[in-house]
């Protein structure tokens, strides 16, 4: 049975750290830190022309009984048209043209069934597409399990979303049962001028109990199971502990893009310099084996709630000293990475 964790108390842990650090060296600085390393990532390099990596990439195709998703106006479609890659990245084209029933083409690329994960940071250098209204592109993720509990349970994590009628935003969300499309949980950042106008990275940092949304490095959106409870919600509400897989798209029109200006000039593309993928660094706990927020290190220090599980960076000491619950009766361990 995995212990239930301790309450920290930081005052012993900033004493024990600055013990250790004295009986080294000075200590001139400590502050809250977490290393990620790339696992996976595309970069789009392949010859000008080619379709986007199938090792890595698959396609949702057609457009659905009442338009693809949210109503929206376009078919999907897994040529070269629509998707490719040119100059070191993948384009994203949309196109104006009467195609199997549709007005609209253009593609829709996702991981499902190669590529998930659980927990790290996920990010994407979009330049948006140019356009009047009407233009709905999106770099997000879903829960792999949706085959089988269906969405929202399976979750839905919007990295960004961009809908051209409002040109200077971009939006980050969470989807879950409670709390999906209208009522989803999520926050807009707002550049102040045109969100097409050059490429930006954008970016979640997905750890236990906590999302956190970056454009270029700067936070504006934070989700934790709490900012998700309601009347009539469970505990298990927060669908966010099982991996996901990427998806990439532009989508023209729909419930979220609103009306499509007569103004839209096509083709218009979104283009993506690259996608790449971080796990988190937990040290010393690395190759021991997880579930959800815990770690099993065996006979060493027993379970290990990562959730709750605090490290901090000694800067002159150019290492990681980490706290961590223990399962022993003297409580905490605290030992150098």
């Amino acid at each position: 049975m995995k212990p239930l964790s301790s309450p920290l108390s930081f005052p012993r842990l900033n004493l024990l750290l600055a013990g250790l650090a004295a009986s080294l060296l000075p200590m001139a600085e400590m502050t809250a830190s977490l290393e990620y390393r790339l696992v996976w990532a595309d970069e789009f390099d392949q010859p000008d022309g080619s379709l986007p990596d199938p090792a890595n990439w698959d396609y949702n195709i057609g457009r659905g009984a009442n338009g693809w998703g949210n109503g929206e106006w376009q078919y999907y479609t897994d040529r070269a048209e629509n998707a490719r890659i040119e100059n070191g990245q993948l384009v994203i084209e949309a196109h104006k043209e009467t195609f199997e029933g549709a007005l609209y083409t253009s593609a829709r690329l996702l991981t499902k069934g190669k590529h998930a994960w659980t927990y790290g940071r996920f990010e994407a250098r979009i330049k948006l597409p140019p356009g009047a209204a009407g233009l709905w592109p999106a770099f997000w993720m879903l829960g792999s399990n949706i085959d089988t509990v269906g969405w929202p349970r399976c979750g839905e994590i919007d990295i960004m979303e961009y809908v051209s009628r409002l040109p200077n935003e971009i939006y980050g969300t969470i989807h879950g049962p409670g709390y999906s499309a209208g009522n989803s949980f999520g926050n807009a950042y707002d550049f102040g001028e045109p969100a097409i106008d050059q490429y930006h990275v954008y970016a979640v940092e997905w750890q236990p109990g906590i999302i956190r949304w970056y454009v270029d490095d700067i936070l504006y959106h934070t989700a934790k199971p709490e900012d998700i409870v309601g009347t009539g919600r469970q505990p298990n509400d927060w669908v966010f502990d099982h991996d996901h897989f990427i998806i990439l798209n532009l989508a023209i029109g729909g419930t979220f893009a609103g009306l499509i200006s007569p103004e839209l000039v096509f083709p218009t593309r979104m283009l993506v310099d690259y996608v790449r993928v971080y796990s988190a660094d937990y040290g010393m706990f690395n190759t021991f084996p997880r579930s959800d927020s815990w770690i099993d290190s065996g006979e060493y220090m027993g379970w290990v709630n990562v959730a709750d599980y605090p490290w901090v960076w000694v800067s002159n000491l150019q290492k990681h000293i980490y706290a961590a619950p223990s399962d022993q009766p003297e409580g905490w361990i605290y030992v150098p990475k």
